[in-house]
């Protein structure tokens, strides 16, 4: 495929400047619904929030920028880690210290395992089989959240007046996504969460948002995260999403080595993995969750023509300097929280499709399903067991096995490497 801007090429000003809008226009929407859905985890006022996402812009700006830079200096784009959203969600927003202790430690290891050559051994356990599973995990134990967010009622609009408006939206994403193309449907969630807010803001008009209290700059006094406290049982779920995690990295490297072809991928992936277990290095020690580099970018590149790794250099500084406007942030962040979680249907749908686009790769035997059924069955079972019966676990394992996510990996790593072991 040919491209007016090569991988190493400089666009001019204008056209930097254009295309590094068109990335930005991709990732605000996801850091913001990441932001705010960790955040319902845990409520903690509207400041604090805004501190959050604050800190969230800033560790995306730093990822991105390391990465074109050093890491595997190709243009992909990063962003939260859905997968640390299902950790934090299955037990571990009860525990903020622990969880984001994990996420640092977590970083470090990933970074060493890369640099030390180790990764490659451990990328063998992750068959396709194993992959789809992931992906499908993801989004399917992340239901009982989204449930929360969509049902969540207001003073204006009851659960099911806002269950309503969410089935209303999610149907409008997907006749929208049949009919678009190009650019317009590379920022598809983009335009629905603006459209979707101010959808909800007409229908149910909310009090605006009292900005005066926020200071112009306190990313940092309140940005570090000021205890450290390990808990095994949490760092062991963390190191199962860190699996995960490293996949899903590896995973979105190699699919823009496919369309580009660049040199010394050994290299960059090396260099790449290493430079996500950094940054989450940082995204621990802020107090904030983890990142990764998103599989969709290929779109991206194919829909804009454009292939030059500089084209992320503008977006990496305009999420820096939205990092130090608190007020600015507050306003993006104003997002209602049923517009939060109807994108997240559209995200984790497109999430199971990619799961189901794996498995249809292979030729089906009837051992695939039951190795694919029985991880997800077990992950759902365990993703709404209600609080009594977790209660019930012991507390050092309650983190590992009431993380449906977790429970799913480990079984579908069984399932295919001991019960049914593939010869291929």
């Amino acid at each position: 495929m040919k491209f007016k801007y090569g991988l190493n090429e400089i666009p001019s000003l204008g056209h930097l400047l254009l295309f590094g809008l068109q990335w930005l226009a991709i990732i605000i929407p996801i850091i913001l619904i990441m932001g705010t859905a960790v955040t319902s985890l845990h409520p903690s006022g509207m400041v604090l929030q805004v501190v959050y996402i604050q800190k969230l812009f800033f560790v995306v700006a730093v990822a991105i920028f390391l990465q074109v830079i050093w890491g595997h200096r190709l243009p992909i784009i990063i962003g939260p880690a859905t997968v640390f959203l299902v950790g934090m969600a299955s037990g571990g927003g009860s525990n903020p210290e622990a969880v984001y202790t994990s996420i640092l430690l977590g970083g470090l290891i990933l970074a060493a395992v890369s640099i030390t050559g180790l990764f490659a051994y451990l990328k063998r356990l992750f068959t396709a089989t194993v992959i789809a599973v992931i992906l499908i995990l993801v989004a399917l134990t992340l239901t009982p959240m989204i449930l929360n967010l969509v049902t969540a009622p207001t003073a204006h609009a009851s659960s099911f007046v806002n269950l309503c408006f969410s089935l209303a939206m999610v149907f409008c994403m997907f006749i929208s996504a049949k009919y678009l193309r190009g650019l317009w449907k590379s920022t598809l969630v983009f335009w629905a969460v603006i459209v979707g807010t101010l959808s909800y803001l007409l229908l149910f008009p909310m009090s605006p948002l009292p900005t005066n209290d926020l200071p112009m700059v306190d990313i940092f006094w309140k940005g570090f995260q000021p205890f450290f406290v390990f808990d095994s049982g949490v760092f062991l779920s963390f190191l199962v999403c860190y699996l995960a995690l490293s996949v899903n990295d590896l995973g979105s490297i190699q699919a823009v080595d496919e369309l580009l072809k660049p040199d010394n991928m050994p290299k960059r992936i090396t260099r790449g993995v290493a430079a996500t277990g950094l940054v989450n290095v940082l995204a621990g020690f802020l107090g904030v969750i983890g990142v990764v580099n998103f599989s969709y970018s290929p779109g991206v590149i194919i829909s804009s023509g454009v292939a030059s790794r500089y084209t992320l250099i503008p977006t990496s500084l305009i999420l820096l300097a939205l990092s130090f406007l608190p007020k600015t942030t507050a306003i993006l962040g104003s997002v209602p929280s049923v517009v939060i979680g109807s994108s997240m249907i559209y995200i984790m749908c497109s999430q199971i499709a990619g799961g189901l686009q794996i498995v249809q790769s292979r030729k089906y035997k009837f051992e695939y399903g039951l190795i694919i059924g029985l991880p997800i069955i077990l992950g759902v079972i365990i993703s709404y067991l209600p609080p009594a019966v977790l209660n019930t676990f012991p507390l050092i394992l309650k983190p590992v096995l009431g993380n449906g996510f977790v429970v799913g990996v480990i079984t579908v790593l069984i399932m295919e490497h001991i019960v049914f072991p593939q010869k291929d």
